[in-house]
C-alpha cells in the first residue's frame, strides 16, 4: 500500500470513529434525557408497581413468555443508559415470575445491560484514558486486570458501590469482557435473590427502606470483602521479580 493510500485509509478510519463515539453519546443522551424529560421515573415506583399489579399479574398469567421478554427488554435499557429504577424492577421481577424465575430474568436483563454500559463506557473513553493517563496508571491498571474477577465480585457485592458507576469506570480499565460478564452475573445474584423474593410479599411492602436492614447491609458487605481474600493472599506469597 501507497503512503497516500495508508493516510487517506488512517484518516478514513479516524472519522468513522469520531462519529461512531458522537452516535453512540447523543444515543445515550437522548434516551436519559427522555426518560427524565417524560418523567418516566414515576412509573418505576412502588405507589406504581402496587396500584397496577392486578393487570400486571393477569397480563403475565395470560401472555407469559412475551412479558418475559417484555421485562427483560426493560431491565436491559434500563440497565445499559444508568436508568434509576433497578429496585422496582427486580422487585416486580419477583412479583411477576417468583422468586426463582425472577432472579434468573433479573440477571439476564442486568448483566446485559451491565456489559452494554460497559462496552459504550470502553468505546467511548478507554482510549482517551489511556492516552491521557496509561504510563501512570499503567501499574493500577495491570494489577486491577490481574485480580479483575475478585475486585468486581466485591465492588458488586459492597451495596455502597453504585451499580452504574462500577460499569461505565469498568469499561475504563483492561479488564476482559469475559470476566466482566462472569463477575457481574455472580455479583449480582445475592442482592437480585433478596428484592426478588421481596417482591413476593409485594403488598406488606410500604417503602423501600424496609427491605434493606444494616444486618443486610454489613453480610453483603463482609461477603465482598472476602472476595478479596485470594487478592491479599497472592500479594503477600508472590516472589518478586528480580530486576534484570
Amino acid at each position: 500500500m501507497l503512503p497516500e493510500e495508508s493516510a487517506i485509509t488512517a484518516d478514513t478510519s479516524a472519522t468513522s470513529s469520531i462519529t461512531g463515539k458522537i452516535v453512540v453519546a447523543l444515543l445515550f443522551l437522548s434516551a436519559i434525557g427522555a426518560f427524565f424529560f417524560f418523567d418516566l421515573k414515576t412509573y418505576l415506583s412502588l405507589d406504581t408497581l402496587k396500584a397496577n399489579r392486578d393487570s400486571l399479574l393477569d397480563f403475565t398469567q395470560d401472555h407469559y413468555v412475551p412479558a418475559v421478554a417484555l421485562f427483560i427488554l426493560v431491565y436491559i435499557l434500563q440497565t445499559s443508559f444508568s436508568l434509576p429504577g433497578a429496585t422496582i424492577m427486580t422487585l416486580a421481577g419477583g412479583f411477576l415470575f417468583g422468586s426463582l424465575w425472577g432472579t434468573l430474568y433479573v440477571n439476564i436483563g442486568a448483566t446485559t445491560g451491565a456489559t452494554l454500559a460497559f462496552l459504550a463506557a470502553r468505546y467511548l473513553f478507554h482510549q482517551w484514558v489511556e492516552r491521557k493517563f496509561g504510563d501512570r496508571l499503567g501499574p493500577i491498571q495491570d494489577g486491577f486486570a490481574k485480580n479483575a474477577f475478585s475486585y468486581l465480585l466485591t465492588l458488586r457485592l459492597i451495596p455502597f458501590f453504585p451499580f452504574f458507576l462500577v460499569n461505565l469506570l469498568s469499561g475504563l480499565t483492561r479488564v476482559k469482557v469475559s470476566t466482566y460478564v462472569l463477575a457481574t452475573a455472580v455479583g449480582i445474584i445475592p442482592g437480585s435473590v433478596v428484592y426478588a423474593f421481596a417482591g413476593r410479599q409485594l403488598g406488606t411492602i410500604n417503602a423501600l427502606s424496609e427491605l434493606v436492614s444494616p444486618r443486610l447491609l454489613l453480610a453483603f458487605s463482609l461477603l465482598g470483602l472476602l472476595m478479596l481474600i485470594p487478592v491479599v493472599y497472592r500479594k503477600f506469597t508472590e516472589t518478586p521479580t528480580p530486576p534484570s
